[in-house]
């Protein structure tokens, strides 16, 4: 709990252990305040050589970075802000978009110069039924973006993985054309017979068992069924599924840990 500003000045306000917590003070409060934002260029590269370090010390798969545009976006501007500038589209807002958008890839040109396997970008883009914002209005004005972080991190040899929480079904052929190696998406709030009808041998599932159900459930077979399910549905030679798991507070632990005793077994 309390208070804590990050790299780029932005203040976090927590009264929940364990969680970010949010901006309620955003640095661009009003258009013309964008040239307030000072993106933490000077401490890009810090530490590389530790990574490099670590890299050499290890036989395992290795990510780096966390690319987050939309999610910058927000924390600067505020979130209502940002969804009425996305409508509206003043120069101010491209403008803050354009400066984001340079600082996270010369963060994603830094980790390609070091030897982790894959970088991750990440923005969440859905509710629980669908987009934050239409299909339409993601294609020009974010995705562009992404294909940008992707031939960055294709053309440095390393795989791109992304995060996105939510209801995105609707951008997942887009996620695929642009490069996206590995996605890590809420399945569950989405269908993963469709998912796997659509997508299956195209694009890599990074993991995900339903947190909002299953996870803090008390019946450990409907958590054994639900990694059953995400490998008969998801799992193909040709992309497959990475068994990860991400859990919060509500998670039992003991579901957890049967999450992956159900992978070892499906192996």
């Amino acid at each position: 709990r309390g208070v804590y500003i990050d790299e780029w000045g932005c203040v976090f306000r927590n009264i929940q252990r364990g969680v970010i917590g949010e901006v309620k003070d955003p640095i661009v409060k009003k258009l013309s305040d964008v040239d307030k934002v000072k993106p933490p260029c000077r401490l890009l590269g810090k530490g590389m050589e530790k990574v490099n370090k670590s890299c050499r010390k290890s036989d395992r798969f290795i990510l780096g970075g966390w690319a987050n545009s939309f999610e910058r976006m927000q924390w600067l501007r505020g979130t209502p802000d940002l969804f009425i500038d996305i409508m509206e589209q003043p120069p101010e807002f491209f403008e803050l978009k354009d400066m984001v958008h340079k600082y996270h890839l010369k963060m994603i040109e830094t980790w390609a110069g070091t030897e982790v396997d894959g970088i991750i970008f990440a923005d969440d883009w859905g509710s629980q039924n669908s987009l934050l914002i239409s299909p339409d209005l993601w294609r020009k004005l974010f995705k562009p973006l992404y294909r940008d972080y992707c031939d960055l991190i294709h053309n440095a040899g390393k795989f791109a993985f992304m995060h996105s929480d939510g209801h995105i079904f609707q951008i997942y052929e887009d996620l695929i054309e642009i490069g996206v190696d590995a996605i890590n998406s809420q399945l569950f709030c989405m269908g993963i017979e469709e998912i796997g009808k659509r997508f299956k041998g195209r694009i890599t599932f990074w993991g995900e068992i339903d947190r909002q159900h299953i996870l803090p459930s008390e019946n450990l077979d409907d958590v054994r069924e639900a990694v059953r399910r995400v490998k008969k549905f998801l799992y193909d030679k040709n992309g497959g599924v990475i068994s990860q798991c991400e859990f919060g507070a509500a998670a039992r632990p003991e579901n957890v840990k049967a999450v992956f005793a159900e992978w070892e077994k499906a192996r």
